[in-house]
């Protein structure tokens, strides 16, 4: 992990990539932590691309630490339980300022998110594919965008021309 922070800082700054890492620093060692701040800060006047990095992550403790930052906030007195609404929470995330994925691929056939952007992928399209991650080239990514490109996305709704179930 340092040595990626180090050796890709000048290209990652050259493309306009912005690095943002998400994940829980706590217990992780000083000097990857050191790195990893180092990275996003020479980083993040960039433009381009945002490269997210899932380090110490998972979903589930995410939320717990945005519930918990939010009741800290009720309990301050800076807002009211009436306050909270999806827009806070999604502001209390480790990817707030950041936009919810469109596709979520997953590699290896899995047909399960693991505890993976749990809030963030709740209208994102799921694309599976039995190609196991080092695999993965640029043929099986053209082909996840094509399927992905052919659906109709409907952010939860319906299609138009589907009845409701009700006469």
């Amino acid at each position: 992990c340092i040595d990626y922070c180090q050796g890709e800082q000048d290209a990652l700054r050259d493309h306009n990539i912005r690095v943002r890492v998400i994940g829980r620093r706590d217990g992780m060692p000083e000097d990857v932590v050191h790195a990893l701040d180092t990275l996003e800060r020479t980083t993040a006047s960039c433009t381009g691309l945002t490269l997210c990095l899932a380090i110490n992550y998972g979903a589930r403790d995410e939320i717990v630490d945005a519930v918990r930052a939010i009741a800290k906030r009720v309990q301050a007195g800076e807002l009211g339980p009436e306050m909270i609404d999806q827009d806070l929470i999604s502001g209390s995330l480790y990817t707030h300022g950041l936009p919810d994925p469109d596709l979520l691929i997953r590699t290896g056939g899995d047909l399960r998110v693991s505890n993976y952007l749990l809030w963030q992928i709740s209208y994102s399209e799921i694309y599976v594919t039995p190609t196991y991650w080092p695999e993965f080239d640029e043929m099986c990514w053209l082909t996840a965008i094509r399927a992905y490109a052919a659906r109709e996305r409907r952010y939860g709704g319906l299609c138009d021309d589907q009845s409701s179930g009700h006469d």
